[in-house]
């Protein structure tokens, strides 16, 4: 039987279509879109430029680390630790300008400590086979005692000679009116989607998610990569604690109390799949957006904050839920 060139192009379209309409991540965008036009009618203050500004912004935070929690993710692993990573991070910057040091010291010195947990993460569970959940829970407590140790727990606020340039970094508008924190969430999601998408260090990436043993007999270095995957999750809790030191401007030992948990949200929203092999970089973005658009209803609708928590939680079922639908059809 010979197929003509219109069967083939329409062939084409409804494979492109199928695969739009059974994206997870097409689905949560509407929903974000959906949820904003409805902010917009019924409430008078969410479309306003200051809300507006303050959603892109505080959506940054757990959108940058959720890059990094993506790709763990999709290698089929968790990092719970990311949470005190930051804290850590933010805490060692501080404290390091603080005692006089340039913002480039703070940075390198808060840099490297995320570099070090996180090759330390990686090692334990790539080549002495440590569950992660162990292994970054053990971290998570550690990462935040740390902290502790570092400020003997207490607020650091004053920066040293480079404190402006500090407060500049993270709280400054520097391009078009659009926040610093937003400008870095793009680049750094453009990058990632580039990595996970067009490069070999990203298709091993899925490789090991999808079936580790099979990576590791068509020559794929897991264990490498592995360690690698968790340095770039403890590097994005690093930067968007670097990030949010300048935006705050101080440091307190309980930032990041609880962020993995909407960290792991965002990504698990967006379309990562915990059980590996599945997630993108675009996705990570929109579940952290539709969690703060979430957030910041509640506020606006009059509706008591602790119902937040109940919101997030369902908003994970069902995208769980519909990640076991689309697998189940697609199994029929």
């Amino acid at each position: 039987m010979t197929i003509t060139l219109d069967q083939t192009i329409k062939q084409k379209q409804q494979s492109w279509l199928a695969s739009v309409l059974g994206s997870q991540t097409v689905w949560i965008l509407l929903s974000v879109i959906l949820a904003c036009i409805f902010l917009s009618f019924a409430t008078d203050s969410f479309a306003t430029a200051k809300n507006l500004y303050n959603i892109t912004r505080n959506v940054t935070f757990v959108a940058i680390i959720a890059l990094g929690m993506t790709i763990v993710i999709i290698t089929g692993g968790i990092d719970l630790s990311v949470g005190s990573v930051l804290c850590l991070c933010s805490m060692v910057l501080a404290v390091v300008m603080h005692g006089g040091y340039s913002i480039e010291v703070g940075i390198a010195a808060s840099i490297g400590t995320a570099l070090v947990i996180g090759a330390f993460n990686g090692v334990l569970i790539a080549y002495l086979r440590f569950p992660p959940f162990v292994v970054t829970l053990g971290m998570l407590s550690i990462a935040r005692s740390l902290a502790m140790v570092a400020s003997n727990n207490t607020v650091v606020f004053q920066f040293g000679p480079d404190h402006d340039k500090l407060l500049a970094l993270g709280g400054g508008a520097w391009f078009f009116g659009i926040a610093n924190p937003v400008l870095y969430m793009i680049v750094l999601a453009l990058f990632t989607g580039f990595v996970l998408r067009w490069t070999r260090f990203g298709r091993y990436i899925f490789a090991i998610g999808g079936n580790e043993h099979a990576a590791t007999l068509t020559g794929v270095p897991v264990q490498a990569i592995k360690v690698v995957v968790y340095m770039i999750s403890a590097l994005s809790a690093g930067v968007a604690g670097i990030i949010q030191t300048g935006w705050l401007g101080a440091v307190t030992t309980n930032i990041g109390a609880g962020m993995e948990l909407q960290v792991i949200a965002a990504a698990v929203i967006g379309g990562a799949n915990l059980a590996g092999g599945v997630g993108t970089a675009f996705g990570a973005l929109i579940g952290a957006a539709l969690i703060e658009v979430i957030r910041n209803s509640l506020g606006l609708l009059g509706i008591n904050a602790f119902w937040q928590g109940t919101f997030i939680g369902g908003a994970i079922v069902l995208a769980v839920l519909f990640d076991r639908i689309r697998n189940l059809r697609q199994s029929e």
